[in-house]
């Protein structure tokens, strides 16, 4: 963490614009404080765009990654992958949407991908959707001369111990991935291993880059929005051809919906179709997902570091799965150690106050939440205590509660919205799950090209999303309440 008290010192201010949330090398946000910013940011305007100075690294590539980038190939558009294997899928990828030349280029103890200016999108795009990225510290390290550290394969068995324990499993079901969006890449890959070609299924409105995956790395997805009829709309669907495997967030974001999988699970096993769950914003603190999910894709990056300043995710091939020995098989054979040791040291030590702080985020997400349905300012409010309550509530532990991620809808949102979230006195930009509140007008961030099918799918465009932090809940309120009331 930073110097600066997130807590009593938010970055919220329009003239703290680009500043990196938490102040430190490796923060993962960056401040976007009012509304036009965000538009602006997702515009390219130069004034915006200028200022960043860090961002969520699969969209914002980090400085040292930048610099890594130019030693290997100065003069061209380059990106560093953790692996030569990672470089040669990425290749693979942008020659499908390009036809710019890409080659490898191998140094530094990385494979790069080096093509022209033109080029660089379809890279790009490779590096955001699969999440097989090169992390600033490990960046940081290679410019500096340093290998990965020596006790680097002890961490992170620790930290798979650790994660095993959470998950009601054994270490060796955990595979350690750099990002959560390579978590759930990872899944993609052990499905079309078992079922080469097929397409999938999305259950419920998705974080954009997880439908983005299955269509442009995989076979194409079908999108089943309405939670309520999943599994009859699942049932027809499935009957119409062969299926990879099918996906959902627990609950999902930004609506906080969650599938029903008493009912889904048996569908899905009838035909054969495996279910990869997505507890990013859940945890599995609160939820335990051991009765159906036959893959977990997690975010290590969120609740489980919470401090907003690494990377890094993990698969969990569930033991209890009908289909754990192939998809155990598969994910052996595919797996290579990608999450680097400083990385992974940071997370194992942050893990184990995990439990303590997602007991105080579900006591502060609940407070928020429900003092929120009663301002007479907001339209809507979506939390999983009252979204699919039922179905959410068949799979949370006996000590679990409903999370820290709330969204609301104020009245005249068209009108109120950008006003309220200027006012916001909290720190303002991408991520959730960190120790301090991180608001954002998420549709905008998420979906800008693409508003009027969000909105189409139920989710507003002026929608505020919120991550509830562990400051005192009476000072977030406080804080929420004079931008409320302006």
């Amino acid at each position: 963490m930073s110097g600066r008290d997130l807590f009593s010192d938010p970055v919220w201010r329009a003239e703290e614009l680009g500043l990196a949330i938490p102040d430190a090398p490796h923060a993962i946000s960056v401040a976007l404080p009012r509304w036009q910013d965000v538009v602006g940011y997702e515009e390219k305007r130069p004034e915006v765009v200028d200022t960043l100075k860090s961002g969520y690294p699969r969209f914002v590539i980090h400085e040292r990654v930048q610099a890594l980038a130019v030693r290997l190939a100065a003069g061209e558009s380059c990106l560093p992958f953790p692996s030569r294997a990672v470089a040669r899928a990425c290749v693979a990828f942008a020659r499908q949407q390009s036809d710019q030349p890409f080659r490898v280029v191998e140094g530094e103890g990385v494979s790069a991908v080096a093509t022209s200016e033109a080029g660089f999108l379809a890279m790009k795009a490779f590096w955001q959707w699969g999440g097989q990225i090169v992390s600033s510290r490990r960046a940081e390290s290679l410019l500096a001369g340093r290998a990965e550290r020596e006790d680097a394969d002890t961490i992170r068995a620790s930290l798979r111990r650790r994660l095993a324990r959470l998950y009601d499993c054994e270490p060796d079901d955990v595979f350690l991935q750099p990002t959560g969006m390579a978590a759930v890449h990872a899944a993609l890959k052990a499905l079309l291993a078992r079922a080469p070609g097929r397409p999938t299924v999305q259950l419920g409105f998705p974080y954009a880059d997880t439908l983005r995956l299955q269509n442009k790395l995989g076979h194409g997805a079908t999108l089943l929005n309405d939670l309520n009829r999943a599994p009859d709309n699942l049932r027809v669907l499935l009957k119409r051809g062969a299926w990879a495997g099918c996906f959902t967030e627990i609950p999902g974001n930004p609506l906080l919906g969650t599938a029903d999988l008493r009912r889904v699970t048996p569908v899905l096993r009838e035909f054969g179709v495996p279910l990869v769950a997505d507890d990013v914003v859940a945890t599995p603190f609160n939820v335990d997902l051991g009765a159906h999910a036959d893959l977990i894709a997690t975010s290590l990056t969120k609740y489980l570091a919470g401090t907003g300043d690494v990377m890094g995710g993990a698969l969990i091939v569930n033991p209890r799965s009908p289909y754990y020995g192939e998809l155990k098989r598969a994910s052996v054979s595919l797996h290579e150690e990608l999450l680097w040791g400083e990385d992974a040291a940071v997370l194992e030590a942050n893990i184990g106050a995990f439990s303590e702080r997602m007991r105080r985020h579900n006591e502060n997400g609940l407070f928020v939440a429900e003092r929120l349905r009663r301002h007479p300012a907001v339209a809507e409010v979506w939390y999983p205590k009252w979204v699919s309550h039922s179905a959410y509530d068949a799979l949370r532990r006996p000590e679990g509660g409903w999370g820290s991620l709330v969204s609301f809808l104020p009245k005249k949102a068209a009108v109120s919205s950008p006003g309220i979230f200027d006012r916001l006195a909290l720190c303002k930009g991408p991520s959730l799950g960190t120790v301090f509140t991180l608001a954002c007008p998420f549709t905008l961030l998420a979906h800008f090209n693409e508003l009027e099918w969000a909105e189409s799918c139920g989710v507003p465009r002026h929608l505020i999303r919120l991550s509830v932090g562990l400051e005192e809940p009476a000072e977030i309120w406080e804080r929420l309440e004079r931008a409320l009331s302006g």
